[in-house]
C-alpha cells in the first residue's frame, strides 16, 4: 500500500525502520531563511533529511523576471531527489509543522510534478507528533544518493500567458489561495503590489487546516471548494503569493476527491513583474485596480 495525500504520525512511525521509506522535513519560515534548518538540527523525526525551501525546493530568483520562490530546474529538482535518497521505489513522507502547511506541500507537488506517486504529507506535521510524545533525534541526517528517474507531469503547470488566456472565462476558475485581506488588497506586507489576479475567487489555504493542525476530513474539504464554485469542471488553476502555500491547497483539494488541478507556480510575485497584466483589488473577483 502506498501513500499519495496524506498519512498519519501513527502510520509513518510503523514503517520508521523501513529503508524503502524516505522521511524530509521541510519546515521554513519565510521571514527566517535559516529558522527551519536550525529547528530541524534540534529535532526531527528519526531518519530525516531537510530540505530547505530557499535553497533546495525553489530555483534562483531574478529580480523583475521571476516570483519570489520560482521552481527549481528539472535539472535540479532531480538531483535534490537524488541526494535526499529518493528512488522511484521510495514512499515518501514530508512535514512541516502543520498538515502540509508552507513547503512540505511544496516538496509533495515537486514529487507528483516529477511523477512521483507515492508521496504523503505528514497530517498535523511535526506538532502533532510532538504533541503525541513520538520520539525524535537531533543534528542531520544523510541517506544514502539514489536514482531516480522523472516522468514529469507537464499538465499540472500553467505558465502568466495560460492565466491571461483563462481571464474572464466562465469555464476556467482562477484559486487564489492567500489570506482574504491579501486578495483585497489590504495588509500586503510581502509584494510591492497589492490586489489579486482579475476573475480569481478567493479560497485561503489556511481554511483547509483544522483547530489541531491537520487536515479537515475529505467532506469538509469538498464543501469548501464546491462553496467557491472551484470543481473539476472548471478546470481550476491556484496560485499564491510565490507558489508555496497553492500547494497546500492543491493538497487539500485532491484529499477532498476532486482530483489533481494546475498551479500557475510564479503566482502573483511573479504576475505582478510585468505592468501590462490587470490587477484586481477589493472582495470580487472582477474589480480593476484604478
Amino acid at each position: 500500500m502506498s501513500y499519495d495525500t496524506i498519512i498519519t504520525c501513527y502510520e509513518a512511525l510503523r514503517h520508521r525502520a523501513d529503508p524503502a521509506w524516505i522521511y524530509v522535513d521541510c519546515r521554513a519560515n519565510m521571514a527566517d531563511r535559516e529558522y527551519g534548518h536550525r529547528e530541524y538540527c534540534q529535532a526531527h523525526l528519526p531518519r530525516a533529511v531537510y530540505a530547505g525551501l530557499d535553497d533546495d525546493l525553489s530555483g534562483p530568483v531574478i529580480p523583475g523576471s521571476t516570483g519570489r520562490h520560482p521552481l527549481p530546474s528539472r535539472e535540479q529538482l532531480v538531483a535534490l531527489l537524488a541526494r535526499l535518497g529518493i528512488s522511484t521505489t521510495s514512499q515518501v513522507v514530508v512535514y512541516d509543522e502543520q498538515a502540509g502547511q508552507m513547503a512540505a506541500a511544496r516538496l509533495w507537488w515537486l514529487l507528483k510534478w516529477a511523477g512521483h506517486e507515492a508521496v504523503a504529507v505528514l497530517d498535523g506535521g511535526f506538532l502533532q507528533w510532538q504533541a503525541m510524545g513520538l520520539s525524535t533525534e537531533s543534528g542531520e541526517h544523510h541517506n544514502p544518493p539514489a536514482t531516480f528517474t522523472a516522468r514529469f507531469q507537464n499538465r499540472l503547470l500553467v505558465s502568466a500567458d495560460d492565466v491571461t488566456a483563462v481571464l474572464g472565462n466562465p469555464d476556467a476558475v482562477l484559486v487564489d489561495s492567500r489570506a482574504a485581506d491579501r486578495y483585497r488588497g489590504e495588509n500586503e506586507t510581502i509584494d510591492p503590489l497589492a490586489g489579486h489576479i482579475p476573475s480569481a475567487v478567493s479560497a485561503p489555504f489556511a481554511e483547509t487546516i483544522a483547530a489541531d493542525g491537520t487536515l479537515k476530513p475529505p467532506l469538509l474539504l469538498k464543501e469548501h471548494f464546491h462553496r467557491r464554485g472551484i470543481g473539476a469542471e472548471r478546470q481550476p488553476i491556484f496560485y499564491c503569493g510565490s507558489g508555496v502555500t497553492a500547494a497546500q491547497n492543491i493538497l487539500a483539494y485532491v484529499r477532498a476527491g476532486l482530483g489533481m488541478p494546475r498551479l500557475y507556480a510564479g503566482s502573483w510575485s511573479d504576475w505582478i513583474t510585468d505592468p501590462a497584466r490587470p490587477v484586481a483589488t477589493g472582495s470580487e473577483p472582477g474589480t480593476l485596480h484604478p
